[in-house]
């Protein structure tokens, strides 16, 4: 057993013990523990269920369910002409997620996030921040690819984020990175230059995120390499320092 854990199992034990000794100097001999019932509905975004500390008699809801619940989606134009649901792929307990743009043409046809030259770009980058793919969860604003990897619509977005916000609800990631203009514009509510907000942290459903430019941008343009790592050492930052006060 690491050192670490040891030492967590430890904390606890210790903080039982006192607790039962407190209880017990109050006359308490017997504690109540109300049942919890087996089926519990899915919590809806933004609300904890008894299982993570909530009042909320529901339960997270889990990937698999929000993937069943797509199959086959009919909510916007952009089910016309797709292959297949780009849902995502990944850890589904990660505490970093990376968001993308909208699928494209290779990403449509295997129905994964992030193949082809951008994706292998996204590998490498992943690889010197000393993570592989099944430590983090990958996935897109949009599951759809749109005709000539147009941006999608308002109306688009509307029809898909929903998804995406329960995709983060399930996952409860530490942090976010949102990769490309469309991405951070949408997300963000901001229409600036990803060039001006690229470095800052900003917030998505309450989650820290960082803004940077796409891997498919860096493919066109490589002396943006060194901004996005700059802003990936940010983000490692930030997980070393969250696994420390966790």
């Amino acid at each position: 057993m690491p050192d670490k854990t040891r030492k967590e199992l430890q904390e606890v034990v210790a903080s039982t013990h006192a607790l039962i000794q407190d209880l017990e100097t109050l006359g308490l001999r017997e504690l109540i523990v109300p049942e919890v019932p087996g089926d519990l509905p899915p919590c809806p975004v933004n609300v904890r269920g008894v299982e993570d500390g909530g009042d909320s008699l529901c339960r997270r809801e889990t990937l698999d369910e929000i993937r069943a619940e797509l199959e086959g989606c009919q909510r916007c134009t952009l089910c016309k002409e797709r292959k297949n649901i780009v849902f995502g792929v990944g850890n589904p307990h990660a505490e970093l997620v990376l968001v993308g743009e909208a699928p494209g043409r290779e990403e449509d046809i295997r129905g994964e996030p992030f193949v082809g030259e951008a994706g292998r770009l996204l590998d490498r980058i992943l690889f010197a921040m000393g993570l592989e793919r099944q430590d983090v969860y990958i996935c897109n604003v949009e599951k759809c690819r749109p005709p000539g990897n147009r941006d999608p619509s308002p109306e688009e977005v509307e029809a898909c984020e929903p998804y995406l916000k329960r995709q983060l609800a399930a996952i409860r990631p530490r942090l976010i990175v949102a990769f490309g203009r469309f991405a951070v514009q949408s997300l963000l509510r901001d229409q600036s230059p990803v060039s001006r907000q690229r470095g800052h942290w900003r917030e998505y459903e309450g989650i820290p995120l960082m803004p940077t430019y796409h891997p498919a941008y860096l493919l066109r343009n490589p002396s943006s390499k060194r901004e996005v790592w700059e802003d990936m050492k940010q983000v490692m930052q930030r997980l070393r320092e969250a696994g420390r006060s966790g």
